[in-house]
């Protein structure tokens, strides 16, 4: 059965917008909010308990945190008390890190798969309500480490998705994880990344594994409307794409090259203009309701089991979750 999530990035809208699209989300029977989490915008943290206050069935989480900038305990003690407000509807995302953002805060990430590993080891292990003692541990080796004034989840655990897009990364998550958010909108890409996750899934003996699929969405009636609004998202993602997916994608180099270098001058008009069909749909899902409905279908058949709709949405967030909702979901 596949669900179905919803981001928001609490930055190009402000947290009580986030709420209230959030409880709109929920009306139309979504079942998962993830908020994105960068230090330069609104945190996630108390987005999340403000979301949690003003539903009742959606469940949530941070859509991703990552080791370098929180530790383990925080992130633990975080996720605890967010599953306690919302009576138990919390998940968490976490992944390696940014690697672009990372460097700008004079935070060195090395080692991002192996710091990972450890630190959703660690939070599992707290939430427990273990005193946790891990000397061997190379990047948190604790000592004594334990969550006291906080409502533990139970044996029932939280669910840690982990946010992954290489290989490796993608074979810790079939390894370790409860579900992978794969920051894709194309069944290409899965047709890549499930068999990874599947042969590490296999190695552990793990069933249930919730395959997400992190996309792109722009829906409106009007087609024109929901492509233009994609166009500058599509670039981005272009732009920070390795050749080995712009080839996978029968892309123009030369344009994403272009595409590139106006970006890096804050030169979006260049930018779009050399935003073509073929990007658009390889890195986003951009239609009316008929055409975004078939997408997500190909994307279910490729064996995503959570599908994700992520910024832009649209060219009107309202419009775009009613018409989720009502075509979609």
């Amino acid at each position: 059965m596949t669900t179905y999530g919803i981001e928001f990035v609490p930055g190009n809208v402000n947290v009580k917008q986030v709420v209230n699209f959030c409880k709109l989300a929920e009306s139309k029977d979504i079942d998962y909010a993830w908020i994105t989490n960068h230090y330069n915008n609104r945190h996630c943290y108390p987005t999340l308990a403000a979301i949690a206050q003003a539903t009742t069935t959606l469940k949530m989480g941070p859509g991703i945190m990552n080791s370098f900038t929180d530790t383990p305990a925080a992130m633990a003690s975080f996720i605890a008390t967010l599953n306690e407000i919302s009576d138990g509807r919390a998940v968490l995302g976490i992944g390696p890190g940014d690697l672009s953002t990372l460097p700008k805060l004079a935070i060195q990430p090395d080692k991002p798969v192996a710091r990972l590993e450890e630190a959703v080891k660690m939070i599992r292990e707290l939430l427990t309500g273990a005193e946790v003692t891990k000397p061997d541990f190379k990047f948190f080796p604790y000592k004594g480490a334990k969550l006291t004034g906080v409502t533990l989840p139970g044996k029932k655990g939280i669910p840690v998705y982990i946010g992954a897009q290489g290989p490796k990364v993608l074979e810790l998550a079939g390894t370790i994880g409860d579900g992978a958010l794969i920051n894709a909108s194309n069944p290409k890409d899965f047709q890549v990344a499930i068999p990874i996750i599947k042969a590490a899934c296999d190695k552990v003996g793990k069933k249930g594994f919730d395959v997400g699929a992190y996309t792109a969405m722009s829906i409106d009636r009007d087609q024109k409307k929901a492509r233009n609004a994609a166009k500058i998202v599509a670039a981005f993602i272009a732009a920070g794409s390795p050749p080995e997916l712009i080839q996978r994608h029968g892309l123009d180099a030369a344009k994403v090259a272009t595409i590139k270098s106006a970006l890096a001058k804050f030169d979006f008009k260049t930018a779009g203009e050399n935003v073509d069909d073929k990007t658009i749909d390889a890195f986003t899902i951009a239609g009316t309701p008929d055409t975004v409905k078939q997408k997500c279908d190909d994307l279910t058949k490729a064996g995503v089991t959570q599908i994700i709709f992520g910024s832009p949405l649209g060219p009107d967030m309202t419009t775009s979750i009613r018409l989720l909702g009502k075509y979609i979901v």
